[in-house]
């Protein structure tokens, strides 16, 4: 069904940034949280917007920027900030609390129902997310917690309002994904300079470490979480926003020896079955046969 097709090509955005974190770890160098923000978005959204050779017009103007800051610009270093501050799991489920903002935003924005099941989904994600990642010693730093929530938001609000706005006539979706990540890039770009200085020399991981994260965690998933914002309902995409963190702890456990253990495991399972549940069908009430008259 191709309904199911776009469902899984979204999906495949939130599994492509869990491989964010092992990514960052194992291959780029440390404490550059703002120039791997820089690196994954500005050359990403350049190299789009000169294969596609399309610029905004109109109103375009100034929505692709407001998209670029809450989507990019905006979210990137205050996610970075917050998995700086926290334990990597406390930050995870922050970001896990972004399905519960959109509903909220749906209902105040966009004037659509929300559907009970789609509510329920994210809270029990959010439980699943939290027996995955949480652990008994986790501290809590003001302002990481502070960082992740208003990241949680920024994207949240940048999701409600691609889906808001939708794509300009004759606008393909590489082309909206390279106008909002040069315009987020461009944000970071100064930020990055003022607070972290020149970019160190790269060695060939690193090297490889941002092509992955710029081609395939930036260009190809953005490009298809936008993809699905705009022809999905907004709540249904955030929902696969779970897959994230749960591709981190199976990678985490595949490649770099973390352990899962059962607690773990039956938060894996809950989250990954509510965020598959959240994905079914809105059903809808059989209109009441009108008599007709004698």
């Amino acid at each position: 069904m191709p309904s199911t097709r776009l469902v899984l090509a979204t999906a495949f955005a939130p599994a492509a940034w869990g491989t964010t974190y092992a990514v960052t770890t194992e291959f780029l160098p440390p404490d550059r949280p703002l120039l791997t923000g820089l690196l994954r978005a500005l050359p990403a959204g350049l190299l789009l917007i000169a294969v596609t050779r399309a610029l905004p017009r109109g109103n375009w103007w100034w929505r692709a920027p407001v998209l670029g800051t809450l989507n990019i610009g905006v979210f990137f270093p205050l996610l970075f900030l917050s998995a700086y501050r926290l334990p990597g799991g406390v930050a995870a489920v922050l970001g896990a609390l972004q399905p519960l903002l959109v509903a909220a935003l749906t209902r105040a924005v966009l004037r659509e129902s929300v559907p009970v099941h789609r509510v329920l989904a994210g809270i029990a994600a959010t439980v699943g997310v939290c027996l995955v990642v949480l652990r008994a010693n986790a501290a809590l730093d003001a302002v990481g917690v502070v960082a992740g929530l208003l990241g949680a938001a920024s994207m949240a609000a940048g999701l409600v309002l691609t889906r808001l706005w939708g794509k300009p006539d004759g606008v393909s979706d590489l082309t909206l994904t390279g106008w909002q990540l040069t315009a987020g890039g461009l944000l970071i770009a100064p930020m990055a300079l003022a607070l972290e200085g020149m970019p160190p020399a790269l060695d060939g991981a690193a090297v490889g470490g941002y092509l992955w994260l710029g081609l395939v965690g930036t260009a190809i998933a953005y490009t298809l979480w936008f993809r699905g914002i705009t022809r999905l309902p907004a709540l249904q995409v955030s929902l696969l926003g779970a897959l994230s963190p749960l591709t981190a702890a199976l990678l985490g456990w595949l490649a770099l020896g973390q352990s899962l253990g059962p607690l773990q495991l039956i938060g894996f399972v809950l989250a990954l079955t509510a965020t598959v549940l959240g994905q079914l069908p809105v059903s809808r009430r059989p209109e009441p046969e009108r008599l007709q008259p004698v």
